[in-house]
């Protein structure tokens, strides 16, 4: 991919620090310990994919774009990181997507504040994410959302789907972006202590969310009760805000990281086919 949207970069203000990262993960997150065999490795043949530099408030950001070669205006998806960062899987992710029709782009949320796929210990990666305010990234998605048109994408086609710590991402988004069609929350957190970076959790915003969201949980999830996917359930039915939730009896939390030893073949590619019929349901596709 060219990167031709240099235009959206905003002027830094003498307050703000300005920021530069230029590079994006090869492999997989160190802390990760990635060694299955179930990995999976999707081909960048008949795809227009790699790393990109994605103008954000205040400077660039690494990103990474796949999207299939020669289909014009392709409808956008936004893959939101891992807690790892933007690394080999989630990079993987967005080349299964442009395999079915889309434009998937990511962007490392975390450039501000470290890069987390060269830490070796998951303490130094909390310790990281923990200075990553909400706020911000929002913002990074809208300007994800910016370069994506910029790059021929179809954003009045927009969806979103995350994971882990990017599932509770998909949630906030949903509520402050009027224009997202459709998103796909992958085990995302959905209720947490306020703080001056995390005001809210997905529970607290349920008023605002504005686009249909289909969760998939695990019911083995330690960190993730299904109490609280049963009362995101009730509230979002309250409100009567379009919604689903799938929960996967025999799955804990990470169940779609196929590098991962908490992968359940069966149920994350189940949860594929169900978010890609989501998206088209609700006009992304």
């Amino acid at each position: 991919m060219n990167d031709d949207a240099a235009s959206l970069l905003p002027d830094p203000t003498p307050s703000r620090r300005a920021f530069l990262v230029t590079t994006l993960a090869t492999g997989f997150a160190l802390s990760a310990r990635p060694a299955q065999a179930s990995t999976v490795v999707t081909a960048a043949d008949g795809l227009d994919c790699g790393p990109v530099s994605v103008p954000v408030p205040g400077g660039t950001s690494p990103g990474y774009v796949a999207r299939p070669k020669g289909k014009a205006n392709p409808p956008v998806v936004l893959v939101v990181q891992e807690i790892f960062g933007l690394h080999e899987h989630i990079q993987d992710v967005c080349r299964r997507l442009a395999r079915d029709g889309f434009m998937a782009v990511s962007v490392e949320l975390y450039a501000r504040q470290g890069d987390v796929t060269k830490l070796t210990d998951i303490q130094q990666v909390l310790a990281v994410v923990r200075q990553v305010p909400d706020a911000q990234v929002l913002g990074d998605l809208d300007a994800l959302v910016a370069f994506a048109k910029a790059q021929g994408g179809d954003t009045s086609k927009l969806g979103i789907t995350g994971f882990c710590w990017g599932g509770r991402i998909v949630w906030l988004y949903a509520a402050h972006r009027a224009d997202l069609r459709a998103g796909v929350a992958w085990y995302g957190r959905l209720r947490g202590e306020a703080s001056a970076l995390q005001p809210t959790h997905p529970l607290d915003v349920v008023a605002s969310i504005k686009a249909p969201v289909l969760g998939l949980y695990g019911a083995k999830d330690t960190g993730i009760p299904v109490a609280d996917v049963t009362a995101m359930d009730a509230a979002l039915t309250q409100a009567g805000t379009p919604h689903a939730f799938h929960v996967y009896d025999d799955a804990g939390h990470a169940f779609h990281a196929d590098y991962r030893p908490s992968y359940v073949e069966a149920d994350a590619k189940d949860g594929y086919r169900r978010m890609l019929a989501w998206f088209r349901e609700h006009g992304v596709g």
